[in-house]
Order: structure tokens, then C-alpha cells, then sequence
């Protein structure tokens, strides 16, 4: 019987797809679990335990200080654990022995519920984990991929984030719940479990994983490289183009690495104001949510509660995108590229936006209006979600070199926490009577709103210059 060409073959999903996403789920059912319940934990715990409303304001502000340094780390650390990945040490030994030091973080956190000190210490740790395994855990999804199955990527990348979410959606749930009628001990300790059984279904993986070995710090690196183009611009006196002067020196693999990194540099400058809109939705929403009509079908909700909309929708959007309206789309003639994607969640963030500035402005009014037009905004914001944050990892991995890979979905990464400093940026000004203090009420909304028209604008233009080219072996 004559072998089937390789091109006739069936792709394969790699077996070390159902590791990897288990993984995930578990994984981000901890961070989540531990995200939802430590604002008002340390309030009612640590900065304000006799419950004095004269000082629930400055306890809040001391709760949402620790809050931010927590998400500050564990979206900064990605970029220290993708080097340590490229570079030294592999994407499976980073996952692995940093998922342990993970673990001891949750079980530092669970025991120290009663000093502050302890327990700000295990958040650090965990923070730290969460974002030196972020970067390589994403990347490791494209490693497991060939030329034989890469039409396959696209999906896998699809589920691994819906593990994302059905991780956030339980733990945003349940340990809430737990919280309240058992106490932070067992609220804190439940994460700590799942997050053992993360680093055990990682484990148990480890001989189906496609492991990509580190490529070592080499003199050809993208710093190096940069910094003799940058110095050839200013010294040019051969007539050349800059990279034909850097030819003269480095590898063409050298230079084409170096120039993949800078278009998509060129793409992730967008992501850090696409972050600073969406994680309102974590908290100027849910504020804004105790001044709406909470009743959805007879049924009164908590406030808190409006923010499990977002995961939800995520969860159910994730299907529709890739298996109904991409393809439809491409029926129709028009190719759905990576930057096409992203652009179009701009777009709709902004739009998602503008519903709860009009939202606010009914507030402001003096009206109570009813919490569905927040959903609304919510559905809209869980579809620009899938379309930039999807699509952005998949385009740090199929855009960039080999040697990259993970530094690459780290800078991006790090693009999550630039957003959130500027938010907090913004949001000091107005609490000191700064610059941004007039921005108060809807003209909050429709700041963000403008700052991110103008860079929406800007997208379309450096977009449509940028060339797409996979990396994908």
C-alpha cells in the first residue's frame, strides 16, 4: 500500500495538550481564587478589623496598594522567566521547579492569615511564580506544534484559554462562598491544593512534552544587534540602509530575529491601553455597579457578582469565534489575520466603553438604571478580549524566532502591567487633586475612551505597514 504524501496526512493533536490545559485550569483557579477574595480580606483582617468607617477609606487604599504591587508582580516576572527559559534553563524545568516555589507561596499564604507581614510575603512569592511560569506555560503550547499540525494551534491556543476562564469563573464562584462560612484559612488553603495539583498534572506530562532546549546568551542577541544598528544610523556614511551595514557584521537569521522582535514590539505597544480599560472592569465597574438596579430576572445580585459575566461570556465566545465566525468571515473573501484580530478588539473595547460612560451618565443624573446595560458592556468586552488577548499569544509565538519565543509572550505579558500602573497613575492623580482630578464621574469613562481612539487610529496605520511571517517549524 503506497504511503500517504505528508501533506494528505491528518493532523494529530500532540498528546501533551490534555497536561498542558489541566494544568492551566488548576493553576488559574488559585490565582483567581486568591484575586477575588484578598481586597475585602485585608481590609476586614488587616487595615480596618473593628470595622471603623472612619478609616475604611485609607484601609481600602492601603488594601488596593498590596492588591496592585500583587498583579504588578506577577505580570513583570514573566519577562525574568521567559530569559531564564530562552536562555538558560528550558521552558519545562522553569514550569516545573517554579510551580514548586508556587505551591510553598499558597502554603505560606494559608498559614498567615493572622499577621500581615507573613501574609504579604506569600503573596510576593506567589506573585512572583505566577508570572516567572506565565510566559513559558503559553509559549510551551506552540513548542508541542509542527509544520505536520500547526492548523491545529490556532484551536489549542482557543482551549488553553478557556481553561483560563473556566478556572476564574469556578474560583470567582465558590471560594467567595467558602470565605464567608468557614473562614480565610480553608478560603486560602483551597487554592494552595489546586495549585499542588497543577504542578502534579504538569508533572505527570513530562514524557509526552515536545522540550525545547535553551539556546544560550549569544553574541548575536537581540540587544547586541540593536545597539550596532543604532550606532551604524548615527555614523552612515556609506549610503547603505542601516540593516545593510548590520549585514556586514551578523547572520541573516541574526537579523531577521532581530527585526521579527521589532514588529511585534510594533503590535504589543498597543496592548498596555487595551489593559488599562480592561481591568476596570475588575474595579471602577464594580463600583459603579452598587449605584445600578441589580435585579436580573426577580433575582437581586451582589455588586461583586456582576464581574462573573465577563468569564462567562469569554467562555462562551471563545466556540463562536473559532468555529463559527472566523470561518464564516473567510467564506466571504476576507482573510481574518492576526492584526486584523486585534484591531477589531480595539475597536470593540472602546465601544464597551462608551456603554458605561452613557451608563454613568444616567448616574450622575441622579438616576438608578438597570444593571443589564452593564452586561451588555461586558459581552462586548469578553469579545475584544478573545480577540486581542487569543490572538496576542498566538502572535508572540508564531511571529518570533525560536531563541524568543517565551521572552516574546513575556513582553507582551508585561504590557498587562504597564495598563494597570497607568489606571493607578490616573486614579492617584485624581485621589491627590491632581492633574487627572477633574475626571471624575463619566468624564473618567470618556478619558480612556479618547486615549484609546487616538491609539486605535494610530494601530490602523502602523498595522497595515507590518508584514506577517510565521516562525513556526
Amino acid at each position: 500500500m503506497p504511503e500517504i504524501p505528508n501533506e494528505q496526512k491528518k493532523a494529530k493533536m500532540p498528546k501533551s495538550v490534555p497536561f498542558i490545559i489541566g494544568n492551566e485550569a488548576a493553576e488559574r483557579f488559585s490565582f483567581y481564587a486568591i484575586r477575588a477574595i484578598m481586597p475585602t480580606f485585608l481590609v476586614a483582617q488587616f487595615f480596618n478589623p473593628a470595622h471603623n468607617p472612619a478609616m475604611q477609606s485609607i484601609a481600602e487604599a492601603r488594601s488596593n496598594e498590596l492588591s496592585h504591587l500583587f498583579v504588578f508582580f506577577a505580570y513583570f516576572m514573566p519577562l525574568v522567566g521567559g530569559i531564564a527559559a530562552d536562555w538558560f534553563f528550558g521552558k519545562y524545568k522553569v514550569i516545573l521547579y517554579v510551580s514548586i516555589l508556587y505551591a510553598i507561596g499558597n502554603l505560606l499564604l494559608s498559614l498567615s492569615t493572622h499577621d500581615l507581614s507573613l501574609f504579604s510575603t506569600g503573596l510576593i512569592v506567589i506573585a512572583i511564580a505566577a508570572g516567572g511560569i506565565k510566559s513559558c506555560v503559553s509559549a510551551n503550547v506552540g513548542d508541542q506544534f509542527d509544520k505536520s499540525n500547526q492548523e491545529l494551534m490556532s484551536k489549542v491556543y482557543g482551549w488553553f484559554y478557556f481553561s483560563i476562564n473556566s478556572g476564574s469563573v469556578l474560583s470567582t464562584l465558590l471560594i467567595p462562598i467558602i470565605y464567608k462560612k468557614y473562614g480565610p484559612e480553608l478560603a486560602f488553603g483551597i487554592p494552595g491544593i489546586l495549585m499542588c495539583l497543577a504542578t502534579l498534572i504538569f508533572w505527570l506530562g513530562r514524557h509526552r512534552y515536545i522540550k525545547v532546549p535553551p539556546t544560550g546568551v549569544k553574541k548575536e542577541n537581540f540587544m547586541g544587534i540593536s545597539l550596532y544598528a543604532l550606532k551604524k544610523a548615527f555614523s552612515n556614511r556609506q549610503g547603505k540602509t542601516v540593516w545593510e551595514l548590520v549585514a556586514q557584521k551578523y547572520s541573516p537569521e541574526a537579523i531577521d530575529g532581530v527585526q521579527a522582535v521589532y514588529r511585534i514590539l510594533a503590535v504589543f505597544a498597543f496592548t498596555p491601553i487595551f489593559w488599562a480599560l480592561w481591568d476596570q472592569n475588575l474595579s471602577e465597574w464594580v463600583l459603579q455597579a452598587t449605584k445600578l438596579d441589580l435585579h436580573i430576572f426577580g433575582y437581586e445580585f451582589l455588586p461583586e457578582q456582576i464581574q462573573t459575566f465577563n468569564p462567562l461570556f469569554l467562555i462562551s465566545l471563545i466556540p463562536v469565534f473559532t468555529y463559527g465566525l472566523f470561518p464564516l468571515i473567510e467564506k466571504t473573501g476576507i482573510k481574518v489575520t492576526p492584526l486584523r484580530k486585534i484591531g477589531a478588539g480595539l475597536f470593540l473595547t472602546i465601544l464597551s466603553f462608551i456603554i458605561i460612560a452613557f451608563l454613568q451618565e444616567k448616574i450622575d443624573q441622579g438616576s438608578r438604571p438597570t444593571v443589564w446595560w452593564q452586561i451588555l458592556a461586558y459581552f462586548i468586552l469578553a469579545g475584544a478580549e478573545v480577540l486581542v488577548s487569543i490572538t496576542c499569544l498566538e502572535y508572540a509565538y508564531t511571529q518570533s524566532p525560536k531563541s524568543m519565543k517565551s521572552t516574546m509572550t513575556a513582553l507582551y505579558l508585561l504590557g498587562i502591567s504597564l495598563g494597570n500602573i497607568f489606571t493607578s497613575l490616573v486614579n492617584n492623580s485624581i485621589a491627590n487633586n491632581g492633574f487627572f482630578a477633574r475626571y471624575t464621574g463619566a468624564s473618567y469613562f470618556w478619558l480612556f475612551i479618547s486615549i484609546l481612539s487616538g491609539f486605535f487610529v494610530l494601530y490602523l496605520l502602523v498595522a497595515k505597514r507590518l508584514p506577517e511571517k510565521s516562525y513556526v517549524e
